[in-house]
């Protein structure tokens, strides 16, 4: 037996390498160069990237679809925006690695608001596109989903929740036109029949409609009011509490155009609606369309950036109006959409403050101080005998926070600090972080044992209600039990803020309890949310019936429920920050890290801003041990100079590499 020479075996070993190794397919002659958007969320690489298209890829590497691409010597995912002749490039492009599926599911459309997103909040298009794209679900893409696009519904003549607004909002979407409007509702009116025959005038121009709303109960009840106006298969409902699954099958069905009119939460903001002609949104000050996630853009940004830039109408609707809203009006992007006075006056509750009048007070001198007073216990007795009453009250549980007895100092635990609070009628209390119970509790002050309730909560004030009015059924509705609807027959309502369920019939009456309370929220914004809160819950009572606020008759909020003017309440507060150079007034950044990188990052701003912009710093304090905040702001017109800057500085950081992270975020929705 003879052995191979080395050469031989090196031979041999380039013979069987070929005879394994597959020959890559050539670059196609047509459109060969793909411009990606690579998922990766450094500033300083927030641009696309050109990579050439193998024949074998052409088909299914189109505009919107997922690939696979090698970028810093790893396979990341992107997707395709355009195809081209050529690359600008001047170095070698590598190939696309892998097309994960030819589903166009980032349209131009919504690529391009994608870009005006990250740019309107100084962050990344990767990050914008991972709240606008849901994760693919494969099996999902395999299902055979209707994607002809169905006929306009039928469109009644009758147009009665509009009826007392002027019509010139709608006969312009009727046109195919793009109208802009702040729609102040009538107490009692129901929005999700007036958004569900809006969309409908819009889906009979064969346009499509995209419909928000704040959270999954009021979603639900909009989608009911679709399936009544534009029928079972007139819309698509697209939100995160779907599921996955669901979730990205409703996404897809939108892409195709199964629908016309999409409707759904924070995350159907973005949902891919063919040829775009109404975004509306309802209660747009609600907290809920705040995204938590880098940028943080908030909804109604997005829905106002994708009327402007697709030319669209757009609604935004309320009983309340947010001071955005009131500056949009100012600005003169928005016109009002209103009933007139005497409309409302018939279809508001008659609303009262305790302790208003000297009648009141002749009669209870206490009427002021009590949480609750007698007229709010006559009010409620009265109510009682024609349907529900609805009380709200600020804090959820029994007793959330305890004080001293005899020196009102806030009662701590021992162990770690937090707030002691009773979670029930029996029992020690407990600490509300740790959850240690104290039962040898003893003020550190002056050496009591004994506490009291600083605040109650919602449970108690349902059990105080129960003792005072046997007989009559209670029901409690907050985070940890949540009613949807409550039939027209007496009984007590307690519920939180923002829970309240909706009376078949319009609550007889409504006692809005601890006014206080939400005004004295340690954010700006607490007058304005708490108003906001009030008027929602206000408007679900009967014209006419009556809702007594427990607080100080002389508060500017409590005085704009009972004349019943969101307007004029919203149109001070924009007034208000405009002399506090505080949003929508003025352009503000949350800058939140280390205090080395955001000291760095305020001194980068320094440079990059200049003097005539008015750069003005407010800051840092310390947040905790280890992070501190800083709020930099303009005066609006220089807004997008500060953005700029803000961008260009975190990606100076970045390319440096430089040690801590910096949250930004522009337009934080609260600010304490």
């Amino acid at each position: 037996m003879t052995s191979d020479s080395p050469e031989q075996l090196t031979l041999l070993r380039d013979t069987v390498r070929r005879s394994r190794t597959k020959e890559p397919a050539p670059i196609t002659e047509t459109l060969p160069v793909a411009r990606v958007a690579v998922d990766v969320s450094l500033p300083h690489l927030d641009r696309p990237f050109d990579y050439l298209v193998p024949e074998d890829m052409t088909a299914a590497a189109q505009p919107g679809a997922r690939v696979k691409v090698r970028f810093a010597g790893k396979d990341h995912d992107g997707f395709v925006l355009e195809r081209l002749e050529a690359s600008d490039h001047d170095g070698k492009l590598v190939r696309l690695r892998k097309v994960v599926s030819p589903e166009r599911v980032l349209t131009p459309e919504i690529a391009d608001l994608c870009r005006a997103v990250a740019d309107r909040y100084a962050g990344v298009f990767a990050d914008v596109t991972r709240l606008a794209v849901p994760p693919r679900h494969a099996k999902v893409e395999g299902e055979p989903l209707r994607c002809d696009q169905p006929a306009p519904p039928p469109v009644s003549t009758s147009r009665s929740e509009w009826s007392p607004y002027p019509t010139g909002f709608l006969d312009a979407v009727s046109r195919g036109e793009g109208p802009r409007a702040v729609w102040t509702a009538v107490p009692g009116a129901d929005w999700t029949l007036a958004f569900a025959q809006a969309a409908a005038v819009c889906a009979a121009t064969g346009r499509g409609a995209l419909l928000l709303a704040p959270d999954a109960r009021d979603l639900e009840r909009l989608a009911a009011a679709c399936r009544a106006v534009l029928g079972e298969n007139g819309f698509v409902t697209l939100s995160a509490d779907l599921g996955p699954t669901a979730r990205y099958r409703a996404f897809l069905a939108a892409a195709r155009g199964s629908a016309r009119v999409v409707i759904g939460t924070r995350a159907a903001a973005f949902a891919p609606v063919a040829d775009l002609g109404l975004v509306a949104m309802w209660d747009d000050g609600d907290e809920s369309y705040a995204e938590p996630r880098a940028p943080y853009p908030h909804a109604r940004e997005v829905l106002l950036l994708r009327a402007f830039r697709q030319e669209c109408a757009a609604l935004l609707g309320g009983f309340a109006r947010s001071a955005e809203a009131a500056a949009l009006l100012e600005s003169g992007f928005a016109h009002e959409l209103i009933a007139d006075r005497k409309a409302i006056r018939a279809a508001a509750p008659s609303v009262h403050i305790a302790g208003e009048s000297d009648i009141d007070l002749a009669r209870d001198p206490a009427a002021r101080a009590a949480r609750l007073p007698h007229r709010a216990f006559e009010i409620a007795r009265e109510g009682l005998r024609s349907g529900p009453v609805l009380v709200q009250v600020p804090r959820a549980g029994y007793l959330p926070s305890l004080v001293c007895q005899t020196c009102r100092a806030p009662s701590r635990c021992s162990t770690c600090g937090g707030t002691l609070r009773r979670t029930g009628g029996s029992g020690p209390a407990s600490c509300s972080v740790c959850g240690r119970p104290a039962a040898d509790h003893r003020c550190p002050e002056c050496g009591d044992t004994r506490m009291r309730a600083a605040i109650i909560g919602a449970r108690r004030t349902a059990e105080e209600l129960g003792r005072a009015f046997p007989g009559v059924v209670v029901r409690t509705s907050g985070s940890d039990n949540m009613l949807d609807v409550v039939p027209d027959a007496p009984a007590l309502v307690v519920s939180t803020p923002g829970a309240e369920p909706v009376a078949e019939a319009g609550y007889s009456a409504a006692l809005l309890l601890d006014t206080w309370l939400m005004l004295a929220r340690p954010d700006l914004r607490a007058p304005e949310e708490a108003v906001r809160r009030w008027f929602n819950a206000a408007a679900l009572v009967r014209a006419g019936g009556p809702v007594i606020l427990v607080g100080d008759p002389s508060a500017l909020p409590l005085q704009a429920i009972v004349r019943w003017s969101p307007e004029g309440y919203a149109a001070r507060e924009i007034e208000e920050r405009r002399t506090a150079r505080l949003a929508p007034a003025a352009k503000l950044a949350e800058l939140t890290g280390p205090s080395e990188s955001v000291n760095d990052l305020v001194t980068r701003l320094r440079d990059l801003v200049p003097p005539s912009a008015g750069l003005e710093v407010l800051g840092p304090v310390d947040v905790d041990d280890e992070t501190v905040r800083a709020v930099v702001r303009t005066p609006r017109a220089h807004g997008t100079t500060l953005v700029r800057a803000l961008k260009d500085a975190q990606s100076a950081r970045t390319t440096k590499k430089n040690p801590g992270t910096v949250r930004v975020q522009v337009d934080p929705p609260s600010f304490g």
